[in-house]
């Protein structure tokens, strides 16, 4: 008898080892488009695998023929919730995420179409690059992994910034897919230039909206947002004397200006940016320069870094193609308000937008003002269980949700806080009030 239960043991600890505690190297193995999977050590997950999800280039169109989507599966307990990282560019760290760590989940993530290595081969149909077929790719890769690894687990969507809206848009496209939804900054903009976003900037900073002693230590002697202005001013009336160094600035990185316009036109879009740029990551009000006490070059390195040029830089928009595509033909994006820097910018008849960030080969479409509208109308009557973070002071949330009288869903606004907001910002009481919030929902009964 103990020989026997002994080559028992010994039997079920080579099926561990090979196959892994609950097969789910094998499961993957099983499901018909995963292919390339290859085993990594990622903690604090007990198995974690990357791996490859063959799709449809055009869901509505097999004959256009598929390509291959990257996916990263961590895994920790079967009856775990899974998580599911919604990524909306290139796919994201391999570590735990906020949620994951939160309810010591398992983690999905799933890198957006088109970006990166999830990409067909030859060039890219832009025409296919559509939040509808992105939503779908994201449904077969859950469906898939629902039935052949996590049947009976609750399943939990979040995503940031550009993510979070991939995560409202597949919510709002496959609602039973998961659960529970947790988009984290994610703007909703329903205009190809929505206003919203530069009358929130044109206030952005005034002690009348309680920006101004945040930022400026306690003083409210001048609104921060003139601050900024008188900023870009100096820049702009000093603008020979700063091109050389943003010429070598550029230069030594090798940044290239084609689609932006040229150097100096860069330039201007550096200084164009820095308001958005500036309120985007929370910089300090009481650290922006001034020709009495700085020189110029000090000037010009805290543009930089406030304001990078990089993201000007050619290679930079090529690599962000996906982005700005979806932005001028579905999602909605800013422009530059030029009313006071005429004078600085004589060659421009009229306000800037990121027109010139089309990527190459492409055909403009139409901006489907209609589908942001639908979804917008879906927010605020049928939507339930999703749970929305924003950072008061962060530019993309002018065009947050508005959910209005739904109260199936809920919103949190750290006031204080920029684009990096997480759950983990909020004061102790409204941080037990929102994981509750999820808690309960994690709770209730499947539909």
């Amino acid at each position: 008898m103990k020989r026997f239960l002994s080559t028992f043991v010994f039997l079920l600890i080579c099926s561990i080892t090979l196959f892994g505690a609950n097969g789910i190297l094998e499961k993957l193995k099983g499901i018909p488009q995963i292919s390339d999977i290859k085993e990594w050590e990622v903690k604090p997950f007990d198995e974690y695998y990357q791996f490859w999800f063959e799709q449809p280039i055009d869901h509505n169109d097999p004959s256009k023929g598929t390509f291959k989507q990257q996916v990263l599966l961590g895994h920790r307990n079967s009856d775990a919730p899974t998580i599911i990282e919604l990524d909306g560019y290139t796919i994201g760290p391999k570590g735990a995420g906020e949620l994951a760590s939160l309810f010591e989940g398992n983690q999905v993530r799933i890198e957006h179409r088109f970006f990166d290595k999830s990409v067909p081969k030859g060039d890219i149909p832009w025409e296919d690059l559509t939040i509808k077929n992105a939503a779908n790719d994201q449904h077969k890769i859950i469906q898939s992994l629902k039935e052949q690894i996590y049947p009976s687990t609750k399943w939990i969507s979040t995503g940031i910034s550009k993510g979070g809206q991939t995560t409202i848009f597949h919510r709002y496209f496959y609602p039973e897919d998961v659960d529970i939804s947790v988009p984290y900054v994610a703007p909703l903009n329903l205009e190809y230039i929505d206003p919203r976003i530069n009358k929130f900037l044109s206030r952005l900073g005034s002690a009348r909206v309680g920006f101004s002693s945040f930022f400026s230590g306690g003083s409210t002697q001048r609104d921060c947002r003139y601050i900024i202005r008188d900023f870009q001013m100096m820049c702009f009336e000093n603008r020979a004397k700063l091109l050389p160094l943003f010429k070598e600035y550029a230069e030594a990185r090798s940044y290239t200006f084609q689609a932006a316009g040229g150097m100096e036109r860069a330039f201007n879009l550096a200084v164009l940016e820095y308001p958005f740029a500036f309120w985007q990551w929370g910089s300090n009000c009481e650290e922006i320069p001034n020709l009495e006490v700085n020189d110029l070059d000090e000037i010009f390195e805290y543009l930089v870094q406030v304001s990078p040029p990089n993201f000007f830089d050619d290679k930079e928009i090529e690599h962000l193609y996906p982005f700005f595509y979806g932005a001028l033909t579905e999602m909605g994006m800013y422009k530059y308000d030029l009313k006071y820097f005429k004078k600085y910018l004589k060659d421009e008849k009229k306000d800037i937008d990121f027109s010139f960030t089309m990527p190459k080969g492409a055909v403009k479409k139409p901006f489907n003002s209609k589908q942001m509208k639908a979804i917008n109308k879906w927010l605020q009557t049928d939507a339930e269980r999703i749970l929305f973070i924003y950072g008061g002071i962060d530019p993309w949330s002018a065009t947050a949700v508005d959910l209005k009288d739904n109260w199936k869903c809920r919103k949190y606004v750290k006031a204080d806080m920029h684009h990096g907001c997480r759950i983990s910002h909020f004061d102790p009481v409204s941080k037990e009030d929102l994981i509750d919030t999820l808690k309960e929902w994690l709770a209730e009964p499947a539909d």
